[in-house]
């Protein structure tokens, strides 16, 4: 594989670049395009339409004599400039038009094409029913970004181009038709009608739009603008739950980036197969209708809400103010990733925003260590789509939440506000950003952005604590440890200020009214406060010392947690206890349970099952739970299940998938018990019909549980379909964990099969590649077989569902439908995914099973292990008390 430009030493991180990728540049401008007009006519049963394309050219060169427009797959009849029939070539990716008159100066040209388009592969899709699902509605709807507006009418298909667009449309009765910008005129014709839809502002060819349906319309407003919900009819009630909060969202934004929502309205559109969550299409985003809300699922599902303000923010950040290139694009998908925490923190609280922002520093993470790791910006790639990915998203959120830590609250929406308005209807790169920051505060903060924007990676911070009682002297030594020894003023280390909290019960404070220090501001909670100061971090190992009155309760590192980290904490137990209880921040708290799971014991565990029970923020619950399933106590047991009481759904979901860390026999009764009451939550319920599954799967020994089990989640398919398919899929999950099972794989063969609803079969799919892992040969055949006739649909969600299952899967067979699946992919990620699982299958092919084998029997020694402990701290904890 080619070496990253931006490797670090470092080599544990895989590039990004895959063979093939190239630097790629917008191409020269031959002047500004004006206007686009699309003018079609659409036969929705024959998947077609015809019409034309007109592109209003003002040139800024004199002399240009061809021009060269993207154009994939079209059937081009006829251009014409000025009226005036021109030559052109058309190899079926880019049009090139010989001018018969060489452009002028100031001399604006308008380009005719006349086109049509027969079954296309991208751009624009058409949704119909078919014998396997004959309930499916009729939709037509178009997806641009990045570059596949030029799959459905010929353009400058890149983001530097800014013009206003207007789309007339035919469509038969009864449906209707959505764009951008305002409808001006619709016209009967016969058993048809005509929409004609005007964008007055200017916007890039990617962000315009189209979606036809018979939708029921749900009207609203924002300041005498309409917002408008489209829905499939039926679904009135379920459109007012997921986007009811929309006017409010708006209000809430226009005066967060300092301008008033820029378009005459706001349509959401939710569409079916939509092959992303969303859409910011200017004026007009399109959502899954999968993100439409029944009463119970509305009880733990925020990811439609943080969905309807992601796309709404993008109306700002993309589509008033728009990326020049697609290498810039983290500005506006972090910048809509954030509104996110902004958004949690307005409506629910400050601390959720927090636990929110960790989420989204977790995803990321995670795509970092096992993926691979790149800088924010980089023009290095194969396609565009590429770079849409945790570090753009969830990096970019927490880029711009440091960049709030740096300026202040006051100075942060100043500096957005500046940037917002100096770029309105207008292209940005990074360094724009960078302007407005310095031109609205003074600061630069070009520093920030050359260690997280610039270049990958973020800081591994191992912080140790100790005092000194006789010197009152604390201690903190804090490592960087993604940097290798000996290795100071390497690259890969971050220079930073960051604040160490001390922390002190409050009563204290008021009894000596001692503990102010110079340059140092105080923190104060419910029952603690922090003493702060700011030490420079730029080594890769640094101790520092802190002269203090009293031993503090415990030690906040970072305190506020706004530096986007990794956090390891070496304290002794009673500091990390105190700061599970005490330290005002989630975050610490949670960081605090990490390092307490890790020490283990009785005490740990006591201290985290009183977290579990008492802490103020259900995220701290959940967090709580994951790190008591990591002791290997019986205790840890006992403390989790009292939490399945709880009232908050997100925690019980957790309890739950802690329980199948847990393979007990006890764990085994709880989940059973517990999905035969059921919950009040889709999400709980399939949680437990997966974990189920995990804990009976794992004593094999015992054939008339796992028969059971089986006959449970048969059950479960047989009767609780519904919502979204949530449980059911959960059901499937907990299927896939009996690998050695024929049975089990028979019933998931069933649910692969067409006219399975659609997210339960593409669960199912994905639930082959984890059962194959124990199946005789004759069956794996059978899962090979059928995953090679699955690989040839050419939906892009079946697509990837099939690369999943095949990258767990341990037979070079897998690497040869992978192969063929990558060859005829006609969807970048779906390239990508194939080539990152085919790594994965050859991975898997070497040392994992000898791997395996050692965990397996690693697994049963831990059992036997943690009764003897269990007993012993039992025992240590009594003759304590004595």
């Amino acid at each position: 594989m080619s070496k990253s430009y931006f490797d670090t030493d470092n080599n544990a991180h895989k590039p990004f670049e895959l063979p093939g990728a190239r630097p790629h540049y917008n191409p020269d401008r031959p002047g500004q395009v004006e206007h686009i007009f699309l003018d079609l006519s659409l036969n929705i049963p024959k998947q077609s339409y015809q019409g034309s394309c007109s592109i209003r050219l003002l040139p800024i060169r004199n002399g240009i004599d061809r021009l060269t427009l993207d154009a994939v797959n079209l059937n081009i009849e006829s251009v014409q400039v000025d009226k005036v029939p021109q030559n052109f070539d058309y190899d079926g990716e880019q049009l090139s038009i010989q001018l018969s008159e060489a452009t002028q100066i100031a001399k604006r040209l308008l380009i005719a094409i006349a086109y049509s388009v027969a079954k296309p592969q991208r751009g624009i899709y058409f949704i119909q029913p078919d014998k396997h699902y004959p309930n499916k509605p009729t939709q037509v709807w178009t997806q641009g970004e990045d570059e596949d507006s030029r799959f459905w009418f010929p353009c400058f298909d890149y983001p530097g181009q800014l013009s206003t667009s207007e789309i007339r449309v035919r469509v038969p009765n009864p449906l209707v038709a959505i764009s951008n910008g305002e409808l001006i005129n619709t016209t009967e014709d016969g058993d048809y009608k005509i929409y004609h839809w005007s964008q007055q502002q200017v916007h890039p060819t990617y962000l315009m739009t189209l979606a036809i349906g018979d939708f029921a319309e749900i009207q609203d407003e924002w300041n005498g603008k309409p917002v408008t919900y489209y829905v499939e009819k039926g679904r009135e009630e379920d459109a007012k739950r997921s986007m009811g909060k929309t006017p409010r969202m708006i209000e809430f934004l226009s005066q967060k980036y300092g301008y008033p929502y820029p378009f005459p309205k706001y349509a959401q559109v939710c569409v079916d197969d939509f092959i992303f969550g969303g859409m910011e299409n200017t004026s007009t985003t399109l959502l899954t209708d999968r993100c439409l809300l029944d009463e119970r699922a509305a009880l733990d599902n925020r990811n439609t809400e943080a969905l309807v303000v992601h796309e709404l923010a993008h109306q700002w950040f993309g589509d008033l103010v728009v990326i020049k290139h697609w290498s810039h694009a983290w500005i506006k998908e972090g910048m809509a990733s954030y509104s996110e925490v902004m958004w949690t923190e307005q409506e629910y609280s400050l601390e959720e925003a927090a636990y929110y922002r960790l989420l989204e520093a977790r995803r990321y993470l995670s795509e970092d260590s096992s993926r691979y790791r790149r800088p924010m910006v980089t023009h290095v790639y194969r396609e565009a789509i590429e770079l849409y990915d945790r570090h753009i998203y969830e990096k970019g959120s927490c880029v711009y939440h440091m960049i709030r830590a740096q300026l202040g609250d006051e100075l942060f929406w100043q500096a957005i506000q500046t940037f917002v308005q100096d770029n309105a209807h207008k292209t940005v790169e990074t360094v724009d950003l960078l302007r407005a920051i310095e031109k609205a505060t003074g600061r630069n903060l070009l520093f920030l952005f050359d260690q997280y924007v610039y270049r990958g990676g973020h800081p591994d911070f191992k912080v140790v604590y100790s005092w000194d009682g006789d010197a009152s002297l604390a201690k903190i030594t804090v490592t960087q440890t993604q940097a290798a020894e000996g290795k100071n003023g390497s690259k890969d280390l971050f220079d930073l200020k960051i604040p160490i909290g001390f922390g002190y019960p409050l009563q204290e404070e008021v009894r000596s009214g001692e503990l102010k220090v110079k340059n140092n501001f105080q923190l104060q909670t419910h029952n603690s406060q922090l003493k702060t100061f700011v030490v420079r971090v730029n080594e890769r190992e640094q101790s520092f010392y802190f002269p203090l009155e009293n031993k503090p309760q415990f030690i906040s590192f970072d305190v506020g947690n706004n530096y986007l980290k990794t956090v390891a904490l070496e304290y002794p137990i009673p500091e990390l206890k105190a700061q599970l209880e005490s330290d005002p921040n989630p975050i610490s708290r949670i960081y605090a349970a990490e390092a307490l799971a890790k020490k283990g014991g009785l005490e740990a565990t006591i201290a985290l099952s009183a977290a579990l029970k008492n802490d103020p923020l259900w995220g701290v619950r959940v967090e709580v739970a994951k790190q008591l399933a990591q002791i290997n106590l019986d205790q840890a047991f006992d403390g989790l299940v009292l939490g399945l009481k709880d009232k908050n759904a997100f925690v019980r979901r957790s309890v739950v998938e802690a329980l199948a860390q847990i393979k007990t026999a006890e764990s085994y009764k709880v989940v059973r018990s517990f999905l035969q009451k059921g919950d009040p939550s889709y999400y709980v319920e399939a949680t437990a019909s997966r974990v189920i599954g995990a804990i009976a799967s794992a004593n094999l020994e015992e054939k008339p549980k796992e028969d059971k089990v089986l006959k449970l989640l048969k059950g479960v398919l047989e009767e609780k379909a519904g919502w979204n398919e949530v449980v059911r899929s959960g059901a499937v999950a907990g299927l896939a964990e009996f690998k050695t099972s024929e049975t089990a794989l028979n019933l998931l063969i069933e649910y692969t099969k067409l006219g399975v609803p659609q997210p339960l079969r593409l669960a199912t799919i994905r639930a082959l590649g984890k059962i194959s892992g124990g199946q005789n040969p004759v069956n794996l055949e059978r899962i090979l077989e059928k995953l090679t006739e699955l690989a040839k649909e050419t939906f892009f969600l079946t697509q990837v569902a099939v690369a999943a299952a095949l990258g767990q899967m341990e037979t070079p067979k897998a690497v040869k439908i992978l192969r063929s699946l990558a060859e005829q992919a006609v969807d970048g990620r779906v390239l990508r995914y194939a080539e990152e699982e085919i790594s994965k299958v050859q991975n898997n092919i070497g040392s994992e099973k000898t791997l395996r084998q050692l965990r397996e029997d690693f697994d049963q020694l831990k059992q036997q292990n943690q009764e003897l402990r269990s007993r012993l701290e039992n025992l240590e904890a009594k003759s304590k008390s004595k």
